[in-house]
């Protein structure tokens, strides 16, 4: 094979897209959010923006999910280049033993960060790295609880700032459940976009056993549990901010479920699965009315 296709080294381009930049912006983007406008009081903003310790822990948050992508990505090549053939960096852009070593690097920095800020913070995040791992491994292939460990995943990038400051944890653990929420949902509709990878290599996720319209009705009746109990939930914290929002929010949810029904082709689903990103994103911003 010709030099010059030899995968690299290091490449920033292949390592941008190996740990997910974007995303990773996005979570920093969200735990300061929740530091910010859930857990910091009147006037306390800019000692939280000034906190090492805040940035720290978003530090160790990105470094731990950035080498849960990494390991994912490296179990996962073969089945890349039949779903995603142009986002597939393991031995394309970057060297397998490189990509295994990141990963190794990214997770004891991380931990090593949590166990620094106290120990509650450096155990969670070894359970977390450790379940990272065991997904990509093994459960991602199996029905529901691979989808619900990426979802449990996403709730405890919250809860981790709950547990650190320990200040208005009901509000960071509402905002939590939401997050879960969607993300559950999301992680079952990336099983229908990857349906055809999945199934050829022997995975056994739902759509795989449902078949898709059994799936799109689950995803329906998922749906629609999760915000009547995060509705219920917000009447009973008597927060009048979060009553209105997931008032507001039964417009895009609607059309959500709507276009779901509707769905039938990889397009559809990956709209859905960016839809459910900007709902996510639309409760990370409504943290800025409290």
């Amino acid at each position: 094979m010709d030099r010059i296709h030899q995968p690299s080294y290091f490449s920033v381009e292949g390592f941008a897209k190996l740990t997910r930049l974007p995303n990773l912006l996005i979570i920093a983007f969200t735990q300061y959010m929740t530091a910010l406008f859930l857990v910091a009081g009147a006037g306390e903003r800019m000692r939280y923006i000034k906190d090492l310790d805040l940035f720290l822990l978003v530090i160790m948050t990105v470094m731990i999910t950035a080498a849960g992508y990494i390991i994912n990505d490296y179990y996962d090549v073969k089945i890349d280049y039949i779903n995603r053939p142009k986002r597939v960096v393991v031995g394309k852009m970057l060297r397998r033993r490189v990509v295994m070593l990141s990963h190794m690097a990214l997770n004891f920095a991380g931990i090593s960060l949590g166990f620094y800020l106290d120990i509650k913070v450096g155990i969670l995040a070894t359970l977390c790295a450790v379940w990272l791992w065991l997904y990509s491994n093994a459960l991602k292939r199996q029905p529901f609880i691979g989808n619900f460990s990426i979802a449990l995943l996403t709730g405890a990038a919250l809860c981790v700032i709950a547990l650190y400051y320990n200040k208005n944890a009901s509000l960071v653990y509402m905002y939590a459940l939401f997050a879960f929420s969607i993300s559950l949902i999301r992680e079952i509709i990336k099983d229908l976009e990857d349906l055809k990878g999945d199934a050829d290599f022997g995975s056994r996720t739902i759509p795989i056993l449902l078949g898709v319209k059994r799936t799109k009705i689950f995803i329906f009746i998922l749906s629609l549990v999760s915000l009547i109990s995060i509705s219920l939930i917000s009447y009973f914290l008597q927060n009048p901010i979060f009553k209105i929002y997931f008032l507001l929010l039964m417009l895009p949810v609607t059309y959500f479920l709507y276009r779901l029904l509707q769905a039938d082709t990889r397009k559809e689903f990956s709209y859905l699965n960016n839809f459910c990103k900007l709902i996510m994103l639309s409760g990370v911003l409504s943290m800025v009315f409290f």
